[in-house]
């Protein structure tokens, strides 16, 4: 949500009424979100002024640990360099912190795609937000979730009721630091996830949902305690559930 916002907010400068706007001091104490946006707190040091040349040797971009080399345009301007100045920062103190970690699987050979691009500025402002935005379509929609088999079958299902609130077992990445709560496209996935998690029994479903529309599943090592809710579903391995009544 973050690296997608930021995204936005540099196309937007990209592309703005006055020209291409770039960000001279580019740090993250210069952002905050606001409902689920990033926006920049501080334009003081934002310029759309683009360092003039003579020729292409001129415009090299350097940062402490890589240079680009840029091309001098026909009217004497470094063709982009506020642009990428803005996109590679993005990468270096957004991307490379947030973009590995806590995708699905399946979806982070495609982060690690825009990861790479945006490193060696092979990719411009337009094309990472189009990456961006395939990725959020698929995280959205599910697509990328791969044929596997169908294991809801293996589980019991008691709407209206959750499971007690309580510190339990923990997991990465988790919306909770009490337990393991987790974004999913549906319980059929909640159940695959349950399935590959050794203390995993059982799983409770709600209404909660994310940013991008998902709801949320709470993975338990038990099922016992149960409580009415109306608003939650409470799914339960066979397994777990032999021998004892419901």
């Amino acid at each position: 949500q973050i690296c997608l916002s930021l995204v936005k907010l540099l196309f937007y400068l990209a592309h703005s009424p006055l020209g291409s706007i770039v960000l001279l001091d580019f740090q993250p104490r210069q952002f905050v979100m606001v409902d689920g946006n990033l926006k920049v707190t501080d334009m003081d040091d934002a310029s759309t002024e683009e360092l003039s040349c003579k020729e292409d040797n001129d415009c090299t971009l350097d940062f402490p640990t890589k240079s680009f080399p840029l091309k001098c345009s026909v009217v004497g301007k470094c063709e982009g360099i506020n642009e990428k100045k803005n996109l590679f920062n993005a990468y270096r103190y957004f991307f490379t912190y947030l973009l590995p970690h806590s995708a699905p699987q399946a979806l982070r050979p495609l982060l690690s795609d825009i990861l790479n691009a945006t490193g060696d500025l092979r990719y411009g402002i337009n094309e990472t937000l189009r990456a961006f935005e395939k990725v959020l379509h698929l995280y959205k929609s599910g697509l990328y979730l791969q044929k596997r088999p169908l294991l809801l079958k293996d589980y019991i299902s008691l709407k209206g009721f959750r499971t007690v609130e309580g510190e339990d077992y923990k997991c990465w990445p988790s919306y909770s630091h009490l337990g393991c709560l987790l974004s999913i496209h549906s319980p059929e996935e909640a159940a695959a996830i349950c399935n590959s998690r050794l203390h995993c029994q059982s799983f409770i479903i709600t209404q909660h949902r994310t940013w991008t529309g998902r709801p949320l599943a709470s993975f338990q090592s038990s099922w016992t305690d149960l409580i009415p809710d109306t608003n939650a579903v409470v799914y339960i391995k066979r397994s777990a559930s032999s021998g004892e009544r419901l």
